[in-house]
């Protein structure tokens, strides 16, 4: 049975009901409503008889029924009810509709009228069945009412024939319009599924299930992340792997809260501003790639869609590779520099000027820059120290000088998060790179000996500094000194990322003027990370820096 045809049976079954159900209730009112007019009417018409004085005063005469019969009748075509019978104490017709039953005894049994009480019921007389009142009639009429003797009864009834005939003329109408309130019911009922079923697209219950599961199934298989928003900017549809990559615990807790509750604000200012073109944005500690586009439906926009792919790897390899390909180029240009070096020593020796080859060699030192990083630097750590040649040997081909502090002092293995420190180091480093012209001069020191439990990077330069008012600016996402490539690099997240590793460790990333005449960046964090408190990143409320 089809979707369309269940719907209009449901909704007959749920009409003809409700239509019948209510025409029952209204009859049976109706019933109600005509009997207890009725009842009122006799009742009114036998007290009023009974307590006529022409009537309690004709039971004395010779013969009552001279006197009570025609004021019986004038009553009963003036009162519209079957019947006005009169009767005395031993049943004996002082009046009724057929004059031959006149001095006759009544066919009911007369005992509760007699008693003074009054009788309300359907009984069969010589006339039929009919519904009836009987009243007493007090010698001295209704001011003896109760204390007089009882002299008789005056009963006033109507056929049930002529009250069924009554019922069934005023339910008639009533009947009438329950049928046309039925024959629209069904109609509308079948308007309505026809309505449903092209609303669902045509669709029947099996095929909106499937439907459902592949989209499932789909959704939460990708690797892409998926966050849809309508037009009042609530997310309307999260899978499983944006939940992963915007840290949303569950992905169903995030469906019907506002962007800005659950992403970060570049993603919010992203997805609002319509941009169709791919760009790096950062959740957290994250960098991720993200596509929006507008969601159009038959001409109408209603929200738009986002879809988020993970680059944290890809940039940590592509930095990688930048490092070890500065390396290969520091290699090549030291390997360059001492063959130069050879030729000049072989040249002196064939003109015989060994004295002169002997001072040339003192003069030329022990060898190029990715040496110079020796015991003497305090920094333990290999992998810090192999980051630091890296970066020395790709300043030396930009013509900047990288210096370590005297100061500095990192033990093997002292920091926990080592690569943490490496993240911080190296985009601290790589920022005071692009800042230096030629000849430029940058130091860093790296120490854990100021502060039990702590690790401190220090980066100075002297490149051109950032102005008082854009030094808590510069660690949000995107903001950027340094020229864009609309489209293919987007700049400004690698100071946003040290901000939030050091904030994730419990420290704090600060820039400030540097004594060599342009910025000083100043990350603090732990050695051991804190753990994270309610899925938020933790941040030490006591002792930070």
């Amino acid at each position: 049975m089809s979707l369309r045809v269940q719907l209009v049976l449901l909704q007959l079954v749920i009409v003809l009901g409700t239509v019948l159900g209510t025409g029952a209730t209204a009859i049976w009112l109706q019933e109600r409503q005509l009997r207890d007019a009725y009842l009122d009417r006799m009742i009114a018409v036998a007290q009023s008889i009974a307590s006529l004085p022409a009537i309690f005063s004709a039971f004395d005469d010779e013969d009552p029924a001279v006197t009570v019969q025609p004021i019986a009748e004038l009553i009963r075509d003036a009162s519209d009810v079957t019947y006005v019978v009169v009767a005395n104490a031993d049943g004996i017709r002082y009046s009724h509709p057929n004059t031959d039953l006149i001095g006759k005894p009544v066919s009911t049994d007369p005992s509760i009228p007699l008693s003074g009480e009054i009788y309300v019921g359907t009984q069969t007389g010589t006339l039929g069945e009919s519904w009836r009142v009987k009243v007493p009639v007090f010698d001295g009429g209704a001011e003896d009412a109760g204390s007089g003797a009882v002299i008789g009864q005056v009963s006033v009834g109507i056929l049930e024939s002529e009250l069924r005939s009554d019922f069934v003329g005023n339910v008639g109408w009533l009947l009438l319009a329950l049928t046309v309130a039925a024959s629209l019911g069904v109609v509308a009922s079948a308007w309505l599924g026809a309505v449903i079923r092209r609303r669902i697209f045509g669709l029947e219950p099996e095929e909106i299930r499937g439907l459902l599961e592949t989209r499932e199934a789909m959704l939460h298989g990708i690797r892409e992340g998926l966050v849809a928003v309508d037009q009042s900017g609530r997310i309307v549809l999260m899978n499983d792997a944006a939940a992963r990559l915007l840290d949303v615990p569950d992905a169903p807790t995030a469906v019907g809260q506002p962007i800005s509750a659950v992403l970060d604000e570049q993603l919010v200012r992203f997805i609002a501003s319509g941009e169709k073109l791919e760009t790096l944005a950062l959740s957290g500690e994250r960098v991720l790639l993200v596509h929006s586009d507008r969601v159009v439906v038959d001409g109408r926009e209603i929200g738009s869609i986002a879809i988020l792919r993970d680059r944290t790897e890809l940039e940590a390899v592509l930095r990688d590779l930048q490092g070890a390909q500065s390396l290969a180029d520091g290699l090549r240009a030291q390997s360059h520099e001492f063959a130069n070096k050879l030729h000049v020593v072989n040249g002196l020796l064939e003109l015989g000027h060994i004295d002169a080859a002997m001072d040339f060699i003192e003069r030329a030192g022990v060898g190029g820059a990715l040496s110079n990083l020796d015991e003497d630097s305090g920094i333990a750590d290999i992998e810090l120290s192999a980051l630091l040649l890296a970066k020395r040997s790709r300043a030396q081909e930009l013509g900047i000088t990288v210096s370590i502090g005297t100061d500095s002092h990192l033990l093997t293995g002292s920091a926990a998060a080592r690569s943490d420190l490496l993240t911080v180091v190296g985009n601290v480093v790589d920022n005071a790179l692009d800042a230096c012209v030629l000849g430029g001069t940058i130091s860093v020191s790296v120490r854990d000996d100021e502060r039990e439990g702590w690790v401190h990077v220090l980066v100075d330069d002297d490149g051109p500094g950032v102005q008082p008012e854009d030094r808590d600016r510069i660690f949000e996402s995107g903001i950027t000194s340094k020229e864009l490539d609309r489209g293919r690099d987007r700049r400004g997240i690698g100071l946003t990322i040290v901000r939030r590793v050091a904030e994730r460790l419990g420290g704090s990333a600060t820039v400030s003027a540097s004594p060599l005449g342009g910025a000083r960046f100043s990350v603090w964090m732990t050695r051991v990370q804190p753990p994270a408190a309610s899925g938020t990143l933790a941040v030490a409320r006591e002792g930070r820096p």
